[in-house]
């Protein structure tokens, strides 16, 4: 009887909405499939594209995975997950603190892969859906999932050949097929040997340097694709200029470069200041020590022998004439990005004063020219001596496809600077993807109980990936990936590196035809796609708490009551009644 008359306990207030078990797991899971679906046809050299559009009628045409995720404005808790190590994948993350979602559990510092990250992780899950439906505990499937993942990527680490050892121009030349893979799947994908050599020459430019920003990417609309160059150096589009900019020269060999934060204008006096002279005369020295002052500071910067100056803040039309008068080019409102680019280019310091100026705060450069590129005047800094910076200047036609293809440049910079520091290359076309789906297949046959299965059902997602380069290709993806069985099942081992041939249809040596992708972007898209499908795999409940319409009611009333009081115990001494 006691038990009966229990009081009723309430956690959770008024208005939440819980859902659990079961059925909130297989939500979750299509939810994640779903999302990769979105991306599912992007894959590939034959993959498509997607046009979005916002609410504010920006329209993006793209393929990268990272862009489309990005763009999709995803409201479903557990599909946000997806974005998130698509997001990673793409980032160069070093973070030890926390940023979105996922990140935090593992550090990722590679390009591109991310279309293969999404749909690998939609495809563990949706292989772990009929086991979850069963009544299996999603905690046996994680389990196993992670050891199928540290088998995956021992696998691929002894699979992994390395280009250490090369000379520069073999590295150069490998480095290219690396660049050209990733370029196959994207809208310049019909000039992936031009841009490729582009790139990998960028990246060798830029040395050791982490700083992505040291590499440029500036759009001109217009011309080709086949205009687009490479200046090995800094190149900017010309600024604002006053009168006298075009009597000043425009180009100048082994020229010094000055580097300024500093602003060279005249300036007037303050609006009302008041100033209280003796006698007439002394007016016209007050007028002349403001021309005195900017005088001066021109003719330090003259008399340092610069024949370049730039700086972040304005020079204005008395400077620019100056300067003119003089030889010196002289370029104002600079961005911030350009000048360090710049610095580092040509050796130079951005100085915060026109005093003391010495020639080891100087930049230089083999030749300085202001050249006309499509619609635009582009000041050009070439042969630097530092050498770690770089531009990639690019042509095309629409806005859009301008965009586009600097997205792609971005991927394939990536790739080169994972390549050229991890120096391990893996089979690409799904041929490291069939092989260590048939690793595990056999691996798994030497294990007893549900883990067997589990670790079939890991072995059987990894087939996605070729198989959907055969569907985005418009192959029988059933016919080529039999054909891929039977190739990677050979006791030589000889099978190892076949892939999918989108050119025919068939299989072929991806090695040998030199489609090849950095060992490490494969380690992290499975890591990433492992943790990302076992992370939604253990949650088990989602708790959603709005606030309640009388919560938000009570939130206002008590904020007016706090206004009108305070309004009142303001009167005091001195308040007028």
């Amino acid at each position: 009887m006691s038990a009966m008359l229990q009081p009723q306990i309430i956690l959770l207030k008024e208005g939440t909405d819980t859902s659990q078990g079961k059925p909130q797991l297989v939500s979750n899971i299509n939810a994640c499939t779903a999302v990769a679906d979105v991306v599912r046809t992007t894959l590939g050299p034959r993959g498509m594209d997607k046009l979005i559009h916002d609410d504010k009628g920006a329209v993006t045409i793209s393929n990268d995975g990272a862009t489309i995720m990005k763009l999709l404005d995803i409201v479903h808790p557990a599909a946000k997950i997806l974005v998130d190590i698509a997001k990673s994948q793409d980032s160069e993350l070093r973070s030890s603190g926390f940023s979105f979602g996922l990140i935090q559990m593992f550090e990722i510092v590679v390009g591109d892969g991310t279309t293969t990250v999404v749909l690998l992780a939609a495809e563990f899950l949706r292989e772990a859906k009929p086991f979850i439906e069963d009544g299996v505990h999603s905690q046996n499937l994680i389990r196993s999932y992670r050891a199928a993942s540290t088998l995956a990527i021992e696998k691929i680490k002894e699979l992994a050949v390395s280009i250490e050892g090369k000379s520069l121009e073999e590295k150069k030349s490998l480095l290219a097929k690396c660049a050209s893979t990733t370029l196959s799947s994207k809208l310049i994908g019909g000039e992936k040997e031009f841009f490729a050599s582009m790139v990998v020459d960028a990246v060798i430019a830029i040395g050791n340097d982490d700083r992505l920003n040291m590499i440029g990417i500036k759009k001109v609309p217009g011309g080709t694709m086949r205009d687009s160059f490479l200046v090995n150096g800094v190149a900017f589009k010309k600024t604002f200029s006053y009168a006298g900019f075009e009597q000043q020269p425009k180009k100048f060999l082994n020229p010094k470069i000055l580097l300024l934060n500093v602003e060279l204008e005249l300036k007037s006096e303050k609006e009302n200041a008041e100033i209280r002279l003796s006698d007439p005369s002394q007016y016209q020295s007050i007028v002349d020590a403001e021309w005195n002052i900017i005088y001066d500071k021109l003719d330090k910067c003259v008399s340092s022998g610069a024949k370049v100056v730039l700086s972040r803040l304005a020079i204005g039309d008395l400077a620019t004439q100056y300067f003119a008068d003089r030889d010196i080019f002289c370029a104002g409102r600079v961005t911030e990005e350009d000048l360090k680019r710049v610095a580092a280019a040509t050796g130079g310091t951005v100085q915060t004063s026109v005093n003391n100026i010495i020639d080891e705060i100087l930049g230089t450069c083999e030749v300085f020219e202001e050249r006309q590129v499509g619609n635009e005047r582009f000041n050009i800094f070439n042969g630097c001596p530092s050498g770690q910076t770089a531009t990639i200047v690019l042509r095309g036609g629409a806005d859009q496809f301008i965009e586009e293809a600097e997205r792609s440049l971005h991927d394939a910079i990536m790739i080169v600077r994972r390549a050229l520091k991890n120096s391990t290359v893996v089979a690409g076309g799904g041929a490291i993807d069939m092989e260590i789906s048939r690793y595990l297949r056999q691996h798994a046959r030497t294990i007893a109980g549900k883990s067997q299965l589990f670790i079939n059902s890991y072995a059987k997602a990894l087939e996605v990936i070729p198989r959907q380069l055969c569907d985005n290709a418009g192959f029988d993806a059933t016919d080529v990936l039999n054909k891929l069985r039977q190739k990677h099942a050979l006791p030589s081992g000889e099978g190892a590196p076949y892939g999918v041939d989108i050119a025919t249809g068939g299989i072929a040596d991806s090695f040998a035809n030199f489609v090849w992708e950095p060992a490490i972007v494969k380690i992290n898209a499975i890591n990433a796609a492992t943790e990302a499908a076992c992370l939604i795999l253990s949650v088990d409940e989602t708790i959603k708490n709005p606030k309640s319409e009388s919560a938000q009611g009570d939130a206002a009333a008590s904020a007016m009551g706090r206004g009108r009081g305070g309004g009142f115990r303001g009167r005091g001494r001195g308040m007028r009644r």
